[in-house]
């Protein structure tokens, strides 16, 4: 398998803790998102999105983290990322989308770049921004995780899965944008844990 990714992207990450996780070897290619090399011909040839991750694997390429993981959950055997009931795959997934669709995709690079250039936001102002949709988010997941009462030592009872490995490297991007996360005591806890 090869892992078209960045270092710093929350998406790539995600996918990144999955495969070491189920201890799955893969062959890492880094694309540099700053630099545009995910905009070139080369890497849309890969992947037509122009986005990171893309997982290659028996010459089929696949894209988005989600669908990613969830691959590597049904193909390869060991530690499971999701659990066996269907209800409570549910409240993964849900967990998961609060992350990966509610947060990541106003604070990822495009748009963090578009609202600057935009709305001629200086540094702190796109900073402001972050950390508000990171504050919505993280009281969604925190809300979320309060009333299902699910969570153990991790997002779902004491079993690392696919919410957890989208977690981590939010809760990592919100501590470098130096989020207030005294508001989220679960949430932290849980990164902790991990």
């Amino acid at each position: 398998m090869k892992l078209y990714t960045f270092f710093r992207s929350s998406a790539s990450f995600r996918v990144r803790i999955a495969l070491n996780y189920k201890g799955l070897k893969y062959e890492p290619a880094g694309v540099n998102l700053p630099k545009g090399e995910h905009l070139d011909s080369d890497y849309k040839s890969i992947n037509v999105q122009g986005l990171v991750p893309a997982l290659e694997d028996g010459g089929r390429v696949l894209t988005q983290s989600l669908a990613i993981m969830e691959y590597l959950d049904e193909i390869h055997p060991g530690p499971k990322l999701l659990p066996a009931d269907p209800l409570d795959r549910a409240y993964v997934r849900a967990l998961s989308q609060i992350v990966a669709c509610e947060i990541h995709p106003l604070n990822n690079l495009r748009t963090r770049k578009y609202i600057s250039k935009t709305y001629k936001l200086d540094e702190e102002g796109v900073n402001n921004w972050y950390r508000h949709w990171i504050a919505e988010g993280f009281q969604m997941m925190e809300s979320f995780l309060a009333r299902e009462r699910k969570h153990g030592k991790y997002c779902y009872r004491d079993q690392v899965t696919m919410a957890d490995c989208c977690l981590v490297p939010q809760v990592f991007n919100a501590i470098a944008y130096k989020c207030d996360l005294k508001p989220y005591p679960t949430v932290t806890r849980i990164h902790e844990t991990c």
